[in-house]
């Protein structure tokens, strides 16, 4: 049996290899299209997760709200707000039944904070959020979730 000197063994010529610059080009294009075509429909999910938050919100607090009716016999004021959810009012007409009927206010998903309205200008109340841009009007994303819809 012959045995290799240490010298001979780190003369021998290596047989592995590495990546060449044009075979590393080539991943990162396929990357970069994988990229291209997935990401944009990620982002568009993300708004209409949003979106759905949105209306969830909305609708969990106008049950809230019928709860109130039903043990107060009135929605809250205008004045008094979603407030009137977590803290009892102490203006307008005191509830003469109030509990507290939520933890506390959530915002909606643009952190804004959800709008009553009593009357409302499309029902009896009115919970919307003014959507992504935070103001009344615009499409898509900024366009108002409310208890309407």
């Amino acid at each position: 049996m012959k045995s290799l000197s240490l010298a001979s063994r780190r003369s021998a010529p290596r047989t592995t290899r590495g990546f060449t610059l044009i075979e590393l080009m080539v991943v990162l294009v396929i990357i970069g299209v994988l990229g291209a075509l997935i990401v944009p429909n990620v982002l568009d999910r993300a708004a209409g997760a949003r979106v759905t938050a949105a209306r969830t919100d909305v609708n969990n607090l106008v049950q809230a709200l019928k709860l109130y009716k039903l043990d107060n016999q009135r929605y809250p004021s205008s004045e008094q707000g979603l407030r009137a959810l977590v803290a009892k009012p102490t203006t307008g007409v005191i509830p003469p039944n109030w509990k507290p009927y939520l933890d506390k206010l959530p915002n909606d998903p643009w952190d804004h904070p959800y709008q009553y309205a009593n009357p409302g200008v499309k029902g009896e109340i009115d919970v919307y959020s003014f959507g992504a841009d935070g103001q009344i009007g615009g499409e898509g994303n900024d366009a108002e979730v409310g208890s309407w819809q």
